[in-house]
């Protein structure tokens, strides 16, 4: 796991839409009753994840705001590429990866994608998996549970906390699989004072 810090901006941005809903959730579920005021209850842990991802999943203005996640991740990926690695980044959420998809062009680096919507996954796998250029590959947490084989790669990077550990599993499997002759490292991006420690524990 490694915890980064929410900068100003993104940490301000976090506190005032969790006294926001604070206040909001305990005036609904006071006068509507816990069991009525769930679908209430989850809409707003989704909301505090995407706000722990980055500013602009909660606030499309907040697109070129700097996010945590970014800062930890690329500088690594950048590091891995150097080496000759390869390396998967999971997300539950697609407008994240359309984010990192953005500095990943603007850097002028090469990776496959894929989430539920992706034609030809054989075909995108398959160049991941053989060309040497293709060093990354961006998967929906979703869209990459079952069915890829993966084992071109020895990192993995699970931006966002999912609730059931067993689905995080499955997406660190797509790397460990048979074939697989090197080991896997697997990393869990988390921010520090955020609901996501809430969904570790």
């Amino acid at each position: 796991t490694i915890l980064c810090e929410l900068g100003p901006a993104e940490r301000a941005l976090y506190n005032g839409l969790r006294e926001h809903y604070r206040g909001d959730l305990l005036g609904r579920v006071e006068r509507d009753g816990l069991a009525r005021s769930k679908m209430h209850v989850l809409e707003v842990l989704l909301r505090l994840r995407q706000a722990a991802c980055h500013p602009s999943l909660v606030d499309k203005k907040r697109r070129h705001s700097s996010s945590a996640k970014l800062d930890v991740l690329l500088p690594r990926l950048a590091e891995l590429r150097a080496e000759g690695h390869k390396a998967i980044v999971f997300s539950q959420f697609t407008s994240l990866l359309a984010l990192l998809r953005t500095e990943l062009d603007a850097s002028g680096v090469t990776y496959e994608y894929l989430d539920g919507k992706t034609k030809r996954r054989a075909a995108i796998v398959e160049r991941f998996q053989t060309d040497p250029t293709v060093s990354l590959f961006l998967i929906s947490l979703k869209a990459g549970g079952v069915g890829l084989n993966l084992t071109a790669a020895g990192y993995v990077f699970l931006l966002d906390p999912w609730w059931n550990p067993a689905v995080e599993a499955q997406a660190i499997d797509r790397a460990h699989r048979i074939g697989q002759t090197r080991e896997v490292f697997a990393y869990r991006i988390i921010a520090k004072d955020t609901v996501e420690e809430k969904v570790l524990q």
